[in-house]
């Protein structure tokens, strides 16, 4: 796994099996936790397809597009300096080469929320698939001018 963007990375939290592979790893869901890396208190869960069999055992598979993301606060928040309007906090390698799983974080400064949005690109073509979520800040979050 390779994550770009940040300099902490994913924790997995847990898995499940969803197709056994007699060689190989079974396929599954894994779901991980990243911490962004500029807003301390808060996490995000992206549960996420894992290829397995043999391609899947020594890096070589594709996974799927599909992801879902929660975002939460779990400790007070706080910045490490003001915040761009968006920002790609993480990315992680669905493929050897051509895909990957990216995070983005967006500011909505009216709602006073930070909104993470998940989703996959290609070299040549990305997924629509997608999913967002949101976290309230109790004061103004401070943004890049």
């Amino acid at each position: 796994m390779t994550i770009g963007c940040s300099r902490s990375s994913a924790e997995e939290i847990g898995a499940v099996d969803t197709v056994f592979k007699l060689i190989g790893p079974d396929h599954k869901i894994v779901v991980e936790a990243y911490d962004d890396p500029k807003v301390q208190g808060v996490t995000c869960y992206v549960s996420r397809a894992k290829t397995g069999g043999i391609k899947g055992a020594f890096g070589l598979a594709e996974d799927k597009s599909e992801a879902s993301i929660a975002c939460r606060q779990i400790s007070a928040i706080s910045f490490t300096g003001p915040l761009p309007a968006q920002e790609e906090v993480f990315n992680e390698r669905l493929s050897i080469i051509f895909k990957k799983l990216r995070i983005v974080r967006m500011v909505d400064a009216r709602r006073n929320a930070l909104v993470y949005l998940t989703y996959s690109d290609r070299v040549i073509e990305g997924s629509p698939q997608n999913a967002v979520t949101a976290v309230a800040v109790d004061r103004p979050i401070p943004l890049k001018p």
